[in-house]
């Protein structure tokens, strides 16, 4: 091999360059970042368990929009028993009212985008009305 050492310096150099994101997130800890969204003290207990909710919100949001448009369903019974009425109002965004710290926070960390919005009006309280009731004026 006539150029070894431009070679391997090459190897070398591509090598740093691929593994740093790796080395990055395991000397800063950021892999371990999970946000910390913030549920009143007032709210006793969602219509799943928390992890189920975590993972499969939309499965369950999608199939209340199912079940109350077009089947004309208004009660949804969870797996305890208990039951809820279909109503985003009522159930989820009477605990999540604030939807930049709960919603959003969340979303963004996945690099989701919510598309609940796009229809439904999400209602103007706390620190979201104060921060929309500005861009208003």
């Amino acid at each position: 091999m006539y150029n070894a050492g431009k070679v391997i310096t090459g190897i070398i150099i591509f090598l740093i360059i691929v593994l740093s994101p790796f080395w990055y997130n395991g000397l800063t800890g950021k892999t371990a970042y999970v946000p910390l969204l913030k549920v009143p003290d007032t709210a006793k207990q969602c219509v799943e368990s928390t992890q189920y909710m975590k993972e499969n919100h939309m499965e369950l949001l999608n199939s209340w929009k199912e079940t109350a448009v077009r089947q004309g369903k208004k009660t949804y019974t969870a797996k305890d028993g208990k039951t809820y009425g279909i109503n985003l109002t009522g159930t989820c965004i009477k605990c999540h009212a604030n939807k930049e710290e709960f919603c959003d926070k969340c979303h963004n960390y996945a690099g989701v985008k919510s598309y609940c919005w796009d229809c439904h009006n999400y209602p103007k309280t706390g620190a979201w009305e104060q921060k929309t009731a500005g861009s208003r004026k």
